[in-house]
């Protein structure tokens, strides 16, 4: 075949892909620049704004964010917070309880717990003003938890031994590579149970319930929703008839629309958001890297450091032991 022929064919091909790219992402961007629009006109009149709380809690900036401009917006005339999370850091839950707290102060916020509210995920209900979960729903798991693997007797049968230098006992323990001495185990103890405290007030304080009772209910056990009803972790059943008929008593319209909101996607560009970009890496053949999809094959605890507040099937419940 002529070989000027070959040229122009692999040219046109080129061009080709290029305006398939391009078309991908100017149709990406109009329907960004729509779904925004529509949003933006939706926050600006009267509404009840819900904002989701998915998964694993961490430090979550743009979340909290997202709280504070609810919390600013007149036109939001209260807040559910959907919750369907097992928990998380205790760092991360502290401060999204604060920032519903905050919250509060302007408006009604009610907690919408769906298949869960554990641990953290409970410590951010229990700052709002009424709580309403399904029957089923799973509720509690009050407490704080520290963990670190062991690997000595695996470094030991592979011939590994580390050594090291450090300004003091406690510096740097527990360790994964040897047995924890009983001063580190104090004092990791000592950090778990102040947490365990404070969490246990922050409860005791919220739902108006006497410390003893709460400590009678925070040894890491979980609840349904049926079970929080009774024991005062929950406020009623339901969904949103029962959190419209609640919003009726604080002076709340309950014929308002409910108008989800989503932070702002910040984390490929101005253009377009994780998800759009996710489609444009599909259509051109660019993969994820590897450590965002073992993140999220693990739903993010397998990242979690320091003390978390997390109940997880199968695997271990915080008591604050």
């Amino acid at each position: 075949m002529d070989p000027e022929l070959l040229a122009d064919r692999r040219r046109i091909r080129r061009k080709l892909s290029f305006w398939r790219i391009m078309t991908v992402v100017v149709s990406v961007a109009l329907v960004a620049g729509l779904v925004w629009r529509f949003q933006g006109a939706a926050r600006d009149s009267n509404h009840i704004a819900r904002i989701d709380i998915d998964g694993v809690i961490t430090d979550d900036q743009p979340l909290l964010d997202l709280i504070k401009d609810v919390a600013e917006n007149d036109a939001a005339k209260a807040l559910i917070v959907s919750i369907s999370s097992p928990g998380g850091t205790t760092y991360g839950g502290e401060r999204l309880h604060k920032a519903l707290l905050a919250a509060g102060k302007s408006k009604p916020v009610v907690a919408d717990i769906h298949t869960l509210a554990a641990s953290a995920g409970y410590m951010i209900a229990v700052s709002t003003d009424h709580i309403v979960a399904g029957e089923s729903s799973i509720v509690g798991s009050i407490g704080v938890l520290f963990q670190y693997a062991q690997a000595g007797e695996l470094l030991d049968k592979i011939g590994i031994r580390l050594e090291a230098i450090k300004s003091s006992p406690m510096k740097a323990e527990p360790s994964p590579f040897h047995e924890a001495s009983d001063e580190a185990k104090a004092m990791i103890r000592s950090m778990v149970l102040d947490s365990y405290d404070w969490f246990v007030d922050m409860v005791a304080a919220r739902r108006e319930m006497d410390r003893t009772e709460v400590l009678a209910l925070a040894d890491g056990s979980i609840f349904t929703g049926r079970q929080g009803l009774k024991n005062g972790l929950v406020d009623a059943l339901g969904g949103d008839a029962e959190i419209r008929a609640y919003l009726k008593g604080r002076n709340v319209d309950d014929t308002l629309k409910i108008v989800d909101w989503k932070p702002a996607d910040s984390t490929t560009g101005l253009l377009f958001g994780a998800r759009a970009a996710s489609l444009l890496q599909q259509f051109i053949g660019v993969p994820e890297t590897f450590s965002n999809e073992i993140n999220r094959l693990a739903d993010g605890k397998l990242f979690l450091d320091g003390l978390v507040s997390v109940w997880q099937v199968g695997g271990h419940s915080e008591s604050g032991e």
